[in-house]
């Protein structure tokens, strides 16, 4: 055998028996607090390592990681300095210890699922960016981290050798701000736990005893924040309440966040305040039974990269009111009744048309099945991995 005969045969050998290496942005992944992004990342993760245990990932965590979160053998976690929840510390959590840690250990990709990654590493990169909004809606976002976001997000979208993105209006969105090759972001849409089913009509009946008095009721969830539209979600209902006479009930579930006082200011001087109901933050388990028992889900947001409570509605067969603007007519299809998140009466004579017509209830339900078939965690994972396939692949060219 000649010596360039044997090279070959060495170099085929050592590629066949190369296991090849990811990084993972993992900071979002914190016990019972996943929402959004740590859900997305939970999900897709979850998938993609354990459909491919001959890839080895490393789980890279700004703060003490829980084992839940470790999905397999080929799973390894790293915890790196500083916990990173401040630009600055952004920053040397990003630039500093993970370029660092990708320096020395010199993995094959850097996965990162919320949408930040490293601007002074050499390591292909794939991050996922869910929504622009602090470009459209300013005063949501404040000082320092305003500025931040400003700055980086799209230095971070060029650098970043392909973006996955929620939704086709996140992608135009991304496409146009920024500037980015159509081709380098891929669409990955979000999914909905198993645990959101229908649920049987005595589990209904002894959700609404316990929690709206036994009546029907609307339900919101997510966080409590001014780009949620909650201030007009309870003017709507007091409408509703004031023009139906209907004993119905509002249910909101989601953390407060931020901005929240002019929706305490709209709730405390509402005339049917005792039929609204803020609970807070609940676990998966509890919120899927309170949801499946709802008469309708009313999502009014004013900008979505998605919105994944319309598919978690859709998943217990319950009908959706969402707004007309940005991502959520494109999530909902034909299976929500549509209306302008800034028209207070518009939201209400939503509520009013689907108190008042069972069939409308059945019939968007029925359409909720049928949309739904569009979203899974495993088509998420599958997705994003096909994403990054491309570029582990070495290939600039468009997933298929």
């Amino acid at each position: 055998m000649t010596a360039k005969n044997r090279y070959y045969c060495e170099l085929t050998f050592a590629d066949l028996n190369y296991r090849k290496r990811i990084a993972v942005n993992t900071r979002f992944l914190i016990k019972n607090k996943l929402e959004g992004i740590g859900l997305f990342t939970y999900e897709a993760l979850k998938h993609i390592t354990q459909t491919h245990p001959d890839i080895e990932f490393y789980f890279l965590f700004d703060r003490p990681y829980d084992a839940e979160f470790i999905f397999g053998e080929n799973v390894k976690p790293v915890v790196l300095f500083p916990p990173a929840r401040h630009p600055f510390l952004w920053y040397w959590w990003f630039e500093i210890s993970v370029t660092g840690w990708l320096s020395k250990n010199k993995p094959d990709l850097f996965l990162s699922t919320d949408g930040y990654c490293c601007l002074k590493t050499e390591v292909p990169q794939v991050m996922v960016i869910h929504d622009l909004a602090f470009e459209h809606f300013t005063d949501h976002v404040y000082g320092l981290t305003h500025r931040y976001y400003k700055y980086f997000t799209p230095r971070f979208a060029r650098k970043a050798k392909r973006i996955a993105t929620v939704s086709e209006f996140s992608k135009s969105d991304i496409v146009r701000l920024y500037n980015i090759d159509a081709d380098k972001v891929d669409v990955v849409y979000n999914g909905a736990k198993e645990v959101y089913k229908p649920v049987s009509n005595e589990i209904k009946s002894k959700i609404k005893a316990q929690y709206a008095g036994g009546c029907s009721y609307f339900l919101y969830v997510g966080s409590i924040h001014p780009r949620k539209n909650i201030k007009n979600l309870l003017l709507a209902f007091e409408q509703f309440k004031t023009e139906t006479g209907s004993d119905f009930k509002l249910i909101l579930i989601g953390r407060k966040a931020w901005d929240f006082e002019d929706v305490d200011e709209a709730y405390s001087k509402m005339k049917f305040k005792d039929d609204v109901k803020f609970m807070g933050h609940l676990p998966p388990a509890d919120l899927a039974n309170i949801m499946a028992s709802a008469y309708a889900m009313v999502y009014v947001s004013l900008f979505e990269g998605f919105g994944i409570p319309i598919i978690e509605a859709m998943n217990c067969e319950v009908p959706v009111i969402t707004s007309n603007t940005t991502s959520m007519p494109e999530v909902a299809g034909d299976a929500a009744l549509l209306v302008n998140p800034v028209s207070i009466t518009d939201i209400a004579t939503a509520m009013k048309k689907l108190a008042a017509d069972e069939r409308l209830r059945a019939e968007l339900i029925s359409k909720g099945k049928v949309q739904l078939q569009k979203f899974s965690w495993q088509l998420t994972g599958e997705k994003l991995w096909r994403c990054c396939e491309v570029v582990l692949k070495g290939k600039g060219s468009k997933m298929t």
